[in-house]
C-alpha cells in the first residue's frame, strides 16, 4: 500500500498522534473518515468516530476482521458493524491516497473503489523496530523479530530485548512468531530484569489471550486458532455450542458463541474463542489458564467455577464446552461437522419440532422430531450413517444418545442448525464483493445478532 503524503492521513501508535487526531477532527469538523486495517486498534478507532457522529468506512484486505480468528467467529462481528451504520469493505486492500475536492481525501482501493474522507485513519499493524538490532549484527527472526531465548537474551548474551520488537514462541505451535500484546510484553521485562539480577526466570511462550469490544459486543480468543492448527499441520477437533453467559430462567441472559479446538488423541485444548456480550472474556480468560496449565476436554468438565444464576450456570459454558468434547472423545456422543456433510453418504435428520422445521430446514432432511424418535424409530434408514442435528445441539445429542443406544451409526452436528444457517456470509456481498469463496460455509454467528 503507498502511503502518500497528503493532509488529513494518521496512523495510531502514541499518544500523541490521538491528540492530533482530535485536533483534525475539531478543526475541520469531520464527517466522514475511513479506517485502514479491521484488527483491534482499526475496530476500536471505528467504534470511537462512529461514537463522534462520524460516518466511517472500514477497509480491509483480508476478507475478515480481526484475523486471528477464524473467519466463520467473525460473521457475527461484520453484522454488528453494519448495523451500527459501517460501511464494511472487505478482502479489498489500499493502493493509494490522492487528494480530493474540499480537502478531502480519495482512499483508491485494490478493486477500483473510491471512498470519499475528510481524514484516514491507518490501523494496519506494527512491525518489529529492529534497526539497532541489525546495525548491531544481532540475530534476527524470519518475521523481522529479534530471536531471543526463554530468558529474554539476544544472540548477544549480554544484550537483552522484550516487548514488540521480539519474536516469540506460540505455547501452543512452539512456532516462532510476532504477538504485539502489552501483557506479554509486560512479563517479558519482568523476566529479563530477574535474569540480568541473576534469577532464573524463564518466558514461557505466547497463547495469543486477547479481547476486544465492538459496539457493545465482546470477542476473545486464546490459543491456536483453526488455521493456525492447519498451517502447522496439527491434528485437532473442535466443537460449536451457543450458551447463555448465566441461567436461562434469570432475566437478561445472553448468547455466547464458543468454539474450542482440542487435540484428538488425550483432550489437550489447543485453543479457544468467543463472541458474545457480557462474560464471554471471562470464559476465554478461564480456558486460557487451562491452556498453559496442559488441561485437557476433561478437566473442563470438573472445573468449578463461581455461580450465582445472573452470574453464570451451574453448569458453565466453560464446563459445557468440556462435556460435549469429552463425550465426543469417549464415543458417547460422537459428533460431526457441517462442512463435511455429504448426502450421498448419509442420512440427515432433523430433531426439532415440525413448526421449527416448516420455518427453515437443510435440504434433503428429514424431519422426525425428538419427541417422536422412539415412536417413529421404524422410518429412520439404517443403509448409511445418521447426522443428527437440532438448533444448538442440546436434542442432536439426546437423539444421538437413543440412536446409538438402538444400534444406529449416529453422529450430532456440533452447533446444530445455528451453526448451519447462520453462516452471516453467504451470498452476502461487501462493497459489492460477494466473500463467499472467502469464508467457511458453515458460519454461524450472524444469528446470534439478529
Amino acid at each position: 500500500m503507498a502511503r502518500n503524503r497528503v493532509a488529513g492521513n494518521f496512523a495510531l501508535r502514541t499518544i500523541p498522534d490521538s491528540r492530533r487526531i482530535r485536533e483534525w477532527i475539531e478543526a475541520h469538523q469531520v464527517k466522514q473518515a475511513v479506517v485502514v486495517g479491521g484488527g483491534f486498534i482499526g475496530l476500536e478507532m471505528t467504534e470511537n468516530l462512529v461514537h463522534r457522529g462520524i460516518a466511517v468506512t472500514l477497509v480491509e484486505k483480508l476478507p475478515q476482521v480481526m484475523p486471528p480468528f477464524d473467519p466463520e467467529m467473525m460473521a457475527p462481528v461484520h453484522a454488528h458493524l453494519q448495523s451500527q451504520g459501517v460501511k464494511l469493505c472487505l478482502n479489498d486492500g489500499v493502493q493509494g491516497f490522492v487528494a480530493g475536492s474540499d480537502n478531502n481525501l480519495i482512499v483508491q482501493t485494490d478493486s477500483g473503489q473510491q471512498h470519499p474522507a475528510e481524514m484516514v485513519i491507518l490501523a494496519i499493524g506494527v512491525r518489529p523496530e529492529n534497526g539497532l538490532a541489525k546495525e548491531t549484527g544481532l540475530e534476527l527472526g524470519d518475521r523481522g523479530g529479534i530471536r531471543v531465548n526463554s530468558a529474554m537474551q539476544t544472540s548477544d548474551p549480554h544484550i537483552w530485548a522484550v516487548g514488540d520488537a521480539v519474536e516469540v514462541q506460540d505455547f501452543v505451535t512452539q512456532e516462532w512468531t510476532l504477538i504485539p500484546l502489552a501483557g506479554p510484553a509486560n512479563r517479558q521485562g519482568r523476566i529479563a530484569a530477574e535474569t540480568i539480577l541473576g534469577r532464573n526466570s524463564q518466558f514461557r511462550g505466547v497463547q495469543g489471550t486477547s479481547v476486544c469490544g465492538i459496539f457493545g459486543m465482546t470477542v476473545a480468543s486464546t490459543g491456536a486458532s483453526e488455521k493456525t492448527l492447519q498451517r502447522g499441520g496439527m491434528d485437532y477437533h473442535k466443537v460449536y455450542l451457543h450458551p447463555g453467559h448465566h441461567a436461562g430462567y434469570f432475566p437478561g441472559a445472553k448468547a455466547i458463541a464458543i468454539k474450542l479446538l482440542y487435540a484428538p488423541t488425550d483432550g489437550r485444548i489447543l485453543g479457544a474463542q468467543a463472541v458474545g456480550a457480557d462474560g464471554t472474556e471471562k470464559r476465554i480468560d478461564v480456558l486460557a489458564m487451562a491452556i498453559q496449565a496442559g488441561m485437557t476436554v476433561f478437566d473442563l468438565e470438573e472445573a468449578e467455577l463461581c455461580y450465582a444464576p445472573q452470574f453464570g450456570a451451574a453448569k458453565d459454558p466453560v464446563n459445557m464446552a468440556g462435556m460435549i468434547a469429552a463425550n465426543a472423545l469417549r464415543g458417547d456422543a460422537p459428533i460431526a461437522y457441517w462442512e463435511n456433510l455429504d448426502l450421498e453418504l448419509v442420512n440427515l435428520v432433523d430433531v426439532r419440532e415440525e413448526s421449527e422445521f416448516e420455518r427453515g430446514h437443510v435440504v434433503g432432511a428429514t424431519n422426525i422430531p425428538l419427541s417422536q424418535l422412539r415412536q417413529r424409530i421404524k422410518e429412520l434408514p439404517c443403509d448409511r450413517p445418521l447426522w443428527i442435528y437440532c438448533q444448538v445441539g442440546q436434542r442432536g445429542y439426546y437423539a444421538t444418545r437413543v440412536l446409538r443406544q438402538l444400534g444406529f451409526d449416529a453422529h450430532n452436528l456440533t452447533g446444530g442448525y445455528k451453526t448451519y444457517e447462520c453462516n452471516g456470509t453467504a451470498g452476502k456481498k461487501y462493497c459489492g464483493k460477494s466473500l463467499d469463496a472467502g469464508f467457511s460455509p458453515y458460519t454461524f454467528g450472524y444469528c446470534l445478532w439478529r
